[in-house]
C-alpha cells in the first residue's frame, strides 16, 4: 500500500515562508535606503541654503517666473 500524498509539504511551506520573509526584508531595505537618499538630499539643500545666506547673498531661493 502506498502512503497518501499530503497536500501541505512541510519543506514547501518553509520555502514559502522564507521567500515571504525575504520579500518583506527586501521591501523594508528599499524603503530605508529611499528614506536615507531623501534625507541626504534634504541635508545638502539645507547646507547650500545656509552657505548662501552666510555669504549675505539675496538670491538664495530664486522664484521661477513663467515666461510671458
Amino acid at each position: 500500500m502506498s502512503e497518501p500524498e499530503h497536500e501541505s509539504d512541510p519543506e514547501h511551506e518553509n520555502d514559502d515562508e522564507r521567500r515571504r520573509a525575504n520579500l518583506v526584508l527586501l521591501a523594508f531595505f528599499v524603503i530605508i535606503v529611499g528614506i536615507g537618499v531623501w534625507l541626504v538630499k534634504a541635508m545638502i539643500d539645507a547646507r547650500n541654503a545656509d552657505d548662501c545666506i552666510a555669504q549675505r547673498r539675496t538670491n538664495c531661493s530664486p522664484i521661477e517666473a513663467p515666461p510671458r
